[in-house]
């Protein structure tokens, strides 16, 4: 590896990791000594990358860094590629057009050496046949982002109708079908809802009392995702 390409790699192990990283861990990631990485960590201070630590401690990238996005390795391009593929087989009609210009604008962007990677993939995602979504995806997408409530008109597997308000926390892209989850204030749990059984959705302007990532953290421990629980 070209010293040039070892010092973005290791801003890129730093960035992703929200705890000090020592040396002997960048060194085993990157297949080098950790002597090497010593060095490489100060020519990186020294050009002002705001790296925090010492040796022996450990190495944290401080926020606010950022490199040029468009500074990209074939397999975070594969990576990105792969992503967007299936995005655009297995997501909603607006989340698959912008999985498209994604592609796009990757293939515009990159240096010509780098195009084969995005227009000849080593790797591709088949689509796949869904059921119609019964719900403005997009919509709740925006729902979800603002921590707002969701009043659904709802026919579960056996058929029986209810209404309801949910506090909507996250879409799954299941292979057959979407899944909504969120907690309902009708059963005062989590569920989760297919998209392709709401028979009508009021999008409200009331926000719902909880923080939205204490709700989804309550929300992971409860393991909702496991089985879709639309009663």
């Amino acid at each position: 590896m070209r010293r040039a390409d070892r010092l973005f790699q290791i801003i890129q192990v730093l960035r992703r990791s929200r705890k000090p990283l020592t040396a002997d861990a960048i060194a085993a990631e990157l297949e080098t000594s950790k002597r090497t990485i010593y060095r490489d960590i100060a020519t990186l201070i020294e050009q002002r990358v705001p790296i925090r630590g010492e040796a022996g401690m450990g190495y944290i990238l401080e926020k606010g860094f950022d490199l040029p996005p468009l500074m990209l390795t074939p397999d975070e391009i594969e990576a990105a590629v792969l992503g967007a593929q299936w995005v655009t087989g297995h997501a909603d009609a607006v989340l698959s057009r912008a999985a498209q210009d994604l592609i796009a604008k990757i293939a515009d962007t990159v240096p010509e050496r780098l195009r084969p990677f995005v227009l000849e993939p080593a790797s591709r995602a088949a689509g796949s046949r869904k059921e119609p979504d019964r719900i403005d995806m997009a919509r709740t997408r925006t729902q979800i982002h603002e921590g707002k409530k969701i009043a659904l008109r709802y026919r579960d597997e056996h058929g029986r109708h209810s209404e309801r308000t949910i506090w909507p926390i996250a879409i799954g892209y299941h292979e057959a079908v979407r899944i909504l989850a969120a907690w309902c204030e009708l059963r005062t749990d989590f569920r989760s809802f297919r998209t392709d059984r709401v028979i009508d959705a009021v999008y409200l302007d009331e926000r719902y009392p909880e923080r939205r990532d204490l709700l989804r953290a309550k929300w992971r421990r409860s393991l909702v995702w496991e089985q879709p629980s639309d009663v």
